[in-house]
């Protein structure tokens, strides 16, 4: 088998509407797919946002709210992303703190999402 990259993950959520409209403010792009599931689409993957009490029949053993920790990149610069999280109210938790991302370094700074999984938002170094 050749792994060539991650196409979606799951987080469980209590509200569904808030968790994307989160992830929207951040510049995601808020899909529904299968008449009424919902997705945030970032760059060519996507987070499938799944009901505490979804009907859905395929799910983790254990679904648990704000279990998630994520790390999403963007190209601006941390001062920016700093910023536009205050601007949107988002408390910052941690950061900026220097990380080793999948391809190099990076600089990050913490949040929560509303359902309190833990986003890590970071830029490459060289970026």
């Amino acid at each position: 088998m050749n792994l060539t990259g991650i196409d979606h993950f799951v987080l469980t959520v209590e509200d569904v509407e808030s968790t994307c409209a989160f992830y929207e403010d951040l510049g995601a792009d808020v899909v529904t797919f299968d008449e009424d599931r919902k997705a945030v689409r970032i760059g060519e993957q996507k987070i499938n946002i799944h009901p505490v009490d979804t009907d859905i029949d395929l799910v983790a053993d254990t679904p648990t709210v704000g279990g998630g920790d994520l790390c999403l990149i963007t190209e601006m610069s941390i001062s920016d992303i700093e910023t536009q999280l205050r601007e949107l109210d988002i408390e910052i938790l941690a950061g900026p703190v220097e990380r080793t991302g999948a391809v190099g370094q990076i600089t990050s700074v913490y949040c929560r999402d509303p359902a309190g999984n833990l986003v890590e938002i970071g830029t490459y170094d060289n970026s």
